[in-house]
């Protein structure tokens, strides 16, 4: 008997091992070809959104494993509308977005993890999140970096209904690595674990997140929220070793 148990101990470990799919690879910054396979440029929804860096693709490259996304000053630029206010567009930079989307199943979830080298300078934006495909929310800002030297993570249930956790973030110039675990409660609800640098950092809940698709998102936005003037000089935003497990059945 105590053999069967353990036999069958096993067995749904492997199953659990198995159940594990790689939606993006740690390849997927390697060449072209491998960013083609996973990614699309700027936003799911075009160039511009709610800060003052319209995206294009020329702001993007790759290389050795990196992505390398580039802000850099410009003049002549049209407005960018969001909210109904006009934006006055500063900078051209550089967004990504995955092809895939992504919804919590019954039982399941994801892991987001990847090397991130951020700027904290005023009036730099950058961001790795998920954001709703259908409307809004919801929205998990898995990393984000407002020009305060600190580092936030979000959770909009609504916009008026949120949790989030802001901590210093020590060693901008450095790469750090940043994982979210996002897992199905009880098929309403999801809940998601921050962690920075191999600690957990904050756990927080996604009311009626369960079976709604998100868009992935990295992108350098620039002043907005971030504060303005941003800088004249080029800001980088660069990330490594990005991958996103599934753990859906």
């Amino acid at each position: 008997m105590h053999l069967l148990k353990t036999s069958l101990t096993l067995l749904a470990a492997a199953a659990c091992a198995e159940a594990v799919r790689t939606m993006i690879p740690t390849t997927s910054f390697n060449s072209q070809s491998d960013f083609d396979v996973d990614w699309n440029y700027n936003y799911p929804w075009g160039t511009d959104h709610n800060g003052g860096a319209r995206m294009d693709k020329g702001q993007v490259q790759f290389a050795n494993g990196t992505v390398t996304l580039t802000a850099k000053k410009v003049t002549g630029q049209r407005d960018a509308t969001h909210g109904g206010k006009q934006i006055k567009i500063n900078y051209l930079s550089g967004a990504i977005s995955a092809k895939e989307h992504f919804n919590v199943s019954r039982g399941g979830g994801y892991d987001f993890t990847g090397e991130f080298k951020a700027t904290t300078t005023k009036g730099t934006w950058p961001a790795f999140w998920l954001t709703a495909v259908d409307g809004w929310p919801p929205e998990i800002d898995m990393a984000e970096w407002k020009g305060s030297g600190l580092i936030s993570f979000n959770t909009f249930n609504t916009s008026s209904v949120l949790s989030w956790k802001d901590v210093t973030y020590s060693s901008p110039a450095e790469f750090h690595s940043i994982k979210c675990e996002i897992r199905d409660i009880n098929q309403r609800d999801v809940s998601v674990k921050f962690y920075m640098d191999g600690s957990l950092v904050t756990t927080q809940v996604g009311g009626n997140f369960f079976g709604k698709p998100m868009y992935l998102i990295i992108n350098l936005q620039m002043e907005g929220s971030s504060g303005s003037p941003g800088p004249i000089s080029d800001t980088l935003y660069q990330v490594r070793n990005l991958e996103v497990l599934s753990y859906n059945p």
